[in-house]
């Protein structure tokens, strides 16, 4: 019987996805669950399970085509089973020639990699890791677009998508030429769907919000104590370490409560004021920033937070979050202190009205009790849409956060 594998259905903010790799070929085997194929959106790659046991008939998308939702992508013989020795391939639909199909095509490009251990398989990520070893791509032949250079999942999916040709590693290869004197090296590479939609977003909150951030500063001198007094039991009874986000995200829930104005959407011409706190956690990762979804925080507890945005991060960077988890949010909190940042201007995130910025933490000098001190202090920002948003109701809720997180104890109290 003849089973068609169709693209999931897509959000209503994916418009479409492209054919990012298959991993199986006309005239193979496939088991129920097996990926078959990967979809690359602007927000995340999609794996696309076979759903019945047998042989893979026909592949109806190529690598690198657009496709839409439910469109068909292939067609199994569910219960069949592959000849161990096939002679010729089973036909791939209209498209099928004595020619190898496009997917073939870029497929047969690549050659296997060599059984030496290439160096650069220590370079890649997780996902990268995978895939090659799927596709039996030699990684010393992909240049890494990752941090210090790491071979990422996606420079792999370009690498098949241009169909360039893998040629096994040489015993003793040439190095590269020295550079003369003078030389102005640089690469141009394309943008890939998820940086070309980061870039719209962007320029869309840019050109069509009437943004404006403020600022303070806080004290985390007490966060900071509570954490070297209870962390250690935390951890021992949430087996999850007690970081600052979960005050941050404690905080931000019970200042959204208090000053529901901050907690909106705007839908074309009208606004709607949330009665729940769906807080969007932004994760960075190596195709770009994703901001994963927690929702009903202000129903959370710290250990809840904590594991969710510790699974969020793991998965993020190894491709595994669902569109779903990416879908929504109400207000977002980004942390660039993570990198050093200490001042920034954090950018809204439509349709949402507002954005928390958190930055790095130094010691400074501060007046308390009439005593110049030291203390562990942070620079806060709330990017808004003034449009939404008065500058008075911006600047009471990034008090509230201040004064909870300079009293913890309020926000455990709930004051």
């Amino acid at each position: 019987m003849a089973i068609e594998v169709k693209v999931p259905v897509l959000p209503e903010s994916v418009s479409d996805a492209t054919i990012a790799s298959w991993h199986k070929q006309p005239g193979e085997s496939v088991m129920r669950d097996e990926n078959l194929v990967d979809l690359e959106t602007d927000k995340v790659v999609l794996e696309v399970p076979s759903p019945v046991d047998g042989v893979l008939k026909t592949i109806v998308k190529a690598t690198g085509e657009t496709v839409l939702s439910q469109e068909i992508l292939a067609v199994i013989e569910e219960g069949a089973v592959a000849d161990a020795t096939p002679t010729s391939k089973p036909s791939t639909g209209a498209a099928a020639t004595a020619a190898p199909t496009p997917a073939t095509e870029k497929t047969a490009a690549i050659q296997p990699a060599t059984p030496t251990a290439s160096a650069a398989v220590d370079t890649l990520s997780p996902a990268a890791r995978r895939l090659a070893s799927e596709e039996k791509i030699n990684p010393d032949q992909v240049p890494g677009t990752g941090r210090e250079g790491r071979v990422t999942k996606e420079d792999l999916v370009n690498f098949m998508r241009d169909g360039r040709t893998v040629t096994p590693a040489t015993p003793a290869p040439v190095p590269a030429p020295t550079p003369s004197p003078g030389a102005r090296p640089e690469e141009r590479v394309p943008m890939t769907r998820m940086r070309t939609r980061i870039a719209e977003r962007l320029m869309h909150s840019k050109n069509s919000i009437a943004m404006l951030t403020s600022f303070n500063e806080i004290n985390l001198g007490k966060v900071m104590a509570l954490r070297k007094r209870l962390g250690e039991q935390f951890l021992k009874t949430h087996e999850v370490k007690l970081g600052f986000m979960s005050f941050f995200v404690k905080a931000t829930c019970e200042a959204l409560k208090r000053h529901p104005l901050v907690n909106a959407s705007v839908d074309g011409n009208d606004i709607i004021y949330h009665g729940y706190q769906d807080i969007s956690v932004a994760v960075s990762t190596d195709r770009g920033l994703v901001t994963p979804v927690l929702r009903d925080a202000q129903n959370m507890s710290f250990a809840e937070i904590e594991r969710n945005i510790l699974d969020f991060a793991g998965r993020a960077r190894k491709g595994g979050l669902t569109l779903e988890e990416l879908q929504g949010g109400t207000f977002t909190i980004t942390n660039g202190g993570v990198f050093g940042s200490l001042f920034s201007t954090p950018i809204v995130n439509p349709p949402q009205s507002a954005i928390l910025g958190m930055h790095t933490i130094k010691q400074r000098a501060i007046v308390e009790d009439g005593q110049v001190v030291a203390a562990p202090m942070m620079y806060i920002a709330i990017s808004y849409d003034h449009r939404v948003i008065d500058g008075k109701d911006a600047v009471l809720f990034l008090v509230d956060i201040k004064d909870q997180l300079e009293n913890p104890e309020r926000m455990l109290l709930g004051l």
